[in-house]
């Protein structure tokens, strides 16, 4: 554990001192908790930058290790993430550990001196958000949300030529869908632990319980674990909603849903999901539902002047006369390097990065009032200045 003493060390790490050690070495070190598939694929989008190399990889799972070595060569491997943050050739921290984790991992990580890029959500509970931001900001840590709508071309156009020049008029309801496919059973091999595979490590703050695949394998399925689709999905779409809207909770949550497709395989997270958000003049519905055949997923913004859709890689607006002819536009790629680029540029210039922890923190609201929601079976009022949800 870190002393006073050494706390006041990190703490005392300021930007001059760090662009000066990035200027000297010229590549930023990254170390990355959570090898998953996730977690790797994110890796080689930091590989693609030059002022940046990959030093240290941890996991739970010797043979993610091992896979994530492939592509980062030469690297140093540990299972317990404390022992990478203790690595001073490390600079920064890519967190792709599953959801449960990514609130400890962080504030270890800002803690110990290091600027941190999580993966979202960028929490499990409510209360865990506003440590995040206090960690980073005690610490003057750059942390950026893996929420990269933030610092895509086809968000932020759009955002300019219809949401801000009032194209749309008023608006006063949002659809956000992201629909997923009919759920298969959750697997159930291997029955045995694999010998390098540290489970105690991987439940973490979770109650233990014994070896189960598929709670390793799905751990999005379990309500101990995160949110579901609500917070795997919803985090990224209502966090557009205020990125386009603003930067506030909503006043109220209810929740319509349940696990309609009984597979009797002990999974708690709901299949189907409905949550409407009511706000200060507008109302915003999320939707993710087992369907065999799904309607496009994206974000539509329905205003008295117009009407506005957006998803990762196209936006579609309509004006509110007869006979208008959309105006459509297509950006290919994945808005997920962009993301990347802005935390290390952020890391060298120490601004708020577009996804920062305290932007994050408000749009992990309504997820999470969802799932408290689903789980109390009643609509929740919340007050969006306390950040407090109101008694019966």
């Amino acid at each position: 554990m870190m002393t006073r003493r050494e706390g006041a060390k990190v703490a005392a790490w300021t930007a001059l001192s760090y662009s000066r050690v990035l200027g000297a070495n010229d590549r930023a070190g990254l170390g990355v908790i959570g090898a998953g598939h996730r977690g790797t694929y994110v890796m080689t989008l930091f590989q693609k930058n030059a002022d940046v190399e990959v030093r240290a990889l941890c996991d739970v799972y010797g043979a993610r290790i091992d896979a994530a070595q492939q592509k980062a060569p030469h690297t140093r491997t540990v299972y317990d993430h404390r022992k990478l943050l203790e690595m001073k050739e490390v600079d920064m921290v890519l967190i792709g550990s599953p959801d449960h984790w990514h609130k400890d991992h962080a504030v270890d990580a800002m803690e110990a001196g290091k600027d941190v890029y999580v993966e979202k959500p960028m929490c499990r509970t409510r209360e865990e958000a506003p440590v995040m931001v206090k960690a980073a900001r005690v610490h003057e840590r750059i942390c950026q949300v893996g929420l990269q709508q933030r610092s895509g071309r086809i968000y932020l156009e759009p955002r300019e030529k219809y949401i801000r020049a009032g194209a749309l008029g008023k608006i006063s309801h949002i659809d956000a869908v992201w629909h997923g496919g009919v759920p298969r059973r959750l697997p159930s091999e291997p029955a045995r632990k694999p010998s390098n595979l540290d489970w105690v490590r991987f439940l973490g703050p979770v109650k233990y319980r014994d070896w189960n695949p598929g709670q390793y394998l799905n751990f999005r399925a379990f309500l101990d674990f995160n949110g579901g689709k609500m917070t795997d999905f919803g985090h990224h779409w209502m966090d557009v909603i205020h990125m386009y809207m603003g930067e506030r909770a909503p006043h109220s949550a209810v929740f319509a849903g349940g696990i309609y497709t009984d597979l009797d395989d002990g999974r708690t997270a709901p299949d189907t999901c409905n949550a409407l958000f009511e706000y200060g003049g507008f109302s915003a519905l999320f939707q993710s539902n087992a369907y065999g055949v799904n309607e496009e997923y994206g974000v539509t913004f329905h205003g008295s002047e117009g009407r506005l859709f957006v998803n990762r890689n196209r936006y579609e607006f309509t004006r509110a006369v007869k006979g208008a002819v959309p105006e459509v536009e297509k950006i290919p790629g994945d808005i997920t390097a962009d993301h990347v680029r802005n935390f290390l540029d952020c890391a060298r210039s120490r601004k708020l990065p577009n996804g920062d922890v305290g932007v994050a923190s408000i749009s992990v609201l309504p997820p999470l009032l969802a799932v408290q929601s689903y789980v109390e079976q009643r609509r929740l009022r919340f007050d969006p200045e306390r950040l407090e949800v109101l008694p019966l």
